[in-house]
């Protein structure tokens, strides 16, 4: 059953041709795009002919070769995908490009998903895998929202440019994705921050954020540990308050903060971590909502928290519930003062 042309809410996708050379060849050569891709530089609109005239006579992915997928908004190439469906068909290669004038539209996502779910629907394959720079998050963001799991590192793996480079890699399951799709998506009815004991501490041990938040989000095992072994601030160790946060019963998040003391009378949002599978719920907020009626029952009037500025971080988050910048840095992050 073929899979291409493939239509979106917004896009439609199908085999790149000759005539779409030159769009190739300018967007290829900005070196914000080419920063984390293979191909030589200069890319000149001669490479992006022949690459395009050996897929001419295509109209549909093909078996053991790489296929150029356009990626079309308002009759406009956006962008491209790269797939290589597999001889055996089981573990298709996806790869994905958008032009910059083109970025922070979400063309990226909703072409990846689109021919995600089209490849698992028309073919055998029970895999798809993704290989990218460990640094390019914003390629993370794309495909961690679709289900796709961090697999490990392999170094030193890609010669690109003359260097060899690290290689991270992804991967998505049929089943993984199956469950993906299946996950209640609808706002969280109730959040509650629970004592996490030892009969429950595995449960939200095993907690995770998408892999590309782990620059901005510690894991759970640095906010145990840090919490079993509290760091200096000021001169006075830190005092620790830590509660798991259920959402409708399910484990799903995790909330650090400081207590107040003598050394440090403010309290502080330290840690705060959303399962990668319950984000966008409004867990978060609620979870916060809570923190902040026991912060007032108790005769406080003020919480510190500050986060790391960077594509795809909490500010939006943060600032959103009324956080305010206080013109401080800790350690490179934002301080945020919110009045309760």
């Amino acid at each position: 059953m073929p899979i291409l042309p493939l239509h979106t809410a917004r896009l439609l996708l199908q085999v790149m041709k000759p005539a779409d050379a030159s769009v190739l060849a300018a967007y290829r050569n900005e070196p914000d795009v080419a920063k984390y891709q293979d191909w030589d530089l200069p890319y000149t609109l001669e490479d992006a002919q022949t690459m395009l005239a050996e897929q001419a006579e295509l109209d549909d992915l093909a078996i053991d070769r790489w296929v150029q997928v356009a990626i079309e908004h308002d009759g406009v190439v956006v962008g491209d995908l790269g797939v290589n469906l597999a001889r055996d068909g089981h573990v298709p290669i996806l790869g994905y490009t958008i032009a910059p004038e083109h970025q922070g539209s979400g063309y990226a996502s909703e072409a990846a998903a689109a021919i995600v779910d089209a490849i698992f629907a028309h073919t055998h394959a029970h895999r798809i895998v993704a290989t990218l720079d460990p640094k390019n998050f914003a390629s993370m963001r794309v495909i961690e929202p679709l289900g796709f799991e961090f697999e490990g590192i392999a170094r030193k793996h890609e010669l690109i440019r003359g260097e060899w480079l690290d290689d991270t890699r992804f991967a998505l399951l049929r089943e993984d994705r199956e469950a993906w799709l299946a996950l209640d998506r609808s706002p969280a009815k109730e959040a509650s921050l629970v004592e996490i004991t030892p009969d429950n501490e595995r449960s939200f041990f095993r907690l995770r954020t998408h892999k590309f938040q782990e620059q901005m989000v510690a894991p759970m095992a640095a906010s145990f540990a840090d919490a079993l072994i509290p760091e200096l601030f000021e001169g006075a160790p830190v005092v620790p308050w830590l509660r798991g946060i259920e959402a409708d019963g399910e484990p799903v998040g995790f909330m650090m903060t400081t207590e107040v003391t003598e050394a440090h009378p403010l309290p502080y949002l330290w840690r705060l971590l959303i399962d990668r599978r319950h984000q966008g719920r409004g867990v978060g907020r609620a979870a916060l909502a809570v923190l902040a009626d026991r912060l007032r029952t108790d005769g406080h009037r003020t919480l510190l928290t500050s986060w790391v500025d960077a594509p795809g971080g909490p500010a939006p988050f943060y600032r959103g519930l009324g956080f305010v910048p206080t013109g401080e840095l800790d350690d490179d992050e934002i301080v945020g003062r919110l009045e309760l």
